[in-house]
């Protein structure tokens, strides 16, 4: 515990979102701040833009539960840590918690493909979005505020595709987590 702060019972969720400049990770975290908040959560937000612009390392932390001190998620206890580029989860894998869920691009991959050989350029600029989308099949929080947080912080223009990969993204991942559970042996 950090001094000044007050110890609480109550259970506080952690999420580190990392990836490189211009991935939209501020973006993503803005809305998942938005979305949280929509369902009542207190929410604590910080980021590190590091050389953002030169396609360096951003990093955004949020933090969330019925009341949070602090914005910043100590080393080894994020509970869920969402990498929009590959080569960021070594930098960022130390914040993880033993037990925690790591979220990549590749799974997300399935909500954004094209239907082409050709690469979709929009799809780069789905990823966020699409791992928001991943990302909400474990947490507490009703689609109707994740659908509002979206078209809050994003223009109107991008509202259909960005809805379209992270209802997408979530189906999947719901349904993937479903049958995982469904595989394990029932212990009474």
């Amino acid at each position: 515990m950090r001094s000044g702060e007050i110890m609480t019972d109550d259970p506080v969720t952690s999420v580190v979102l990392a990836g490189i400049g211009g991935q939209g990770i501020v973006t993503a975290s803005n809305i998942l701040s938005d979305a949280l908040r929509r369902h009542g959560y207190d929410v604590k937000k910080s980021e590190i833009h590091g050389m953002s612009q030169r396609g360096g390392s951003v990093c955004s932390d949020v933090r969330f539960g019925r009341r949070v001190m602090s914005p910043m998620v100590p080393v080894g206890t994020a509970d869920y840590l969402v990498v929009m580029e590959p080569t960021q989860v070594g930098p960022n894998r130390h914040v993880l918690r033993q037990d925690g869920v790591l979220i990549t691009p590749d799974t997300a991959a399935y909500a954004i493909e094209s239907n082409s050989d050709e690469p979709d350029p929009k799809a780069e600029k789905l990823l966020n979005v699409a791992l928001l989308g991943v990302l909400s099949a474990y947490l507490d929080v009703p689609g109707a505020c994740w659908m509002a947080a979206l078209r809050g912080n994003l223009s109107e223009r991008l509202h259909d595709m960005n809805i379209k990969a992270f209802i997408r993204a979530r189906t999947v991942e719901t349904m993937a987590r479903l049958v995982t559970d469904a595989s394990k042996p029932n212990r009474r």
